[in-house]
């Protein structure tokens, strides 16, 4: 179950263990809300995500743009070395913040 939070003028946004083609249409659904804010200081907190799909990946591409068109900022955190590297290989790390989790 996906939750968000306020705290400390931050959004973040808490993922369950797994964002695939079974889920992502409702994760996107549960996120949506906090896309509406201008300027919206958003984090993606994947402490628990240990597994994305492609269809993950557009929703992060997705949520990216929309923080962006309202002067937003969007990181992920927390995120797995495995996760990690698809999001390296697919170029996300070039152009958002991803940070790794400590192991």
């Amino acid at each position: 179950m996906t939750q968000i939070v306020k705290e400390n003028g931050k959004t973040i946004i808490k993922t369950d263990k797994r964002i695939d083609t079974m889920n992502a249409g409702q994760f996107e659904k549960d996120i949506e809300p906090a896309l509406q804010e201008q300027g919206v200081d958003l984090e993606m907190d994947c402490t628990e995500l240990n597994y994305m799909a492609s269809s993950g990946l557009r929703i992060i591409q997705k949520t990216m743009r929309a923080v962006m068109m309202k002067r937003g900022k969007f990181k992920m955190t927390n995120v797995s070395p495995e996760i990690y590297k698809v999001l390296a290989m697919t170029g996300f790390t070039k152009f958002m913040t991803v940070e790794q989790r400590a192991e």
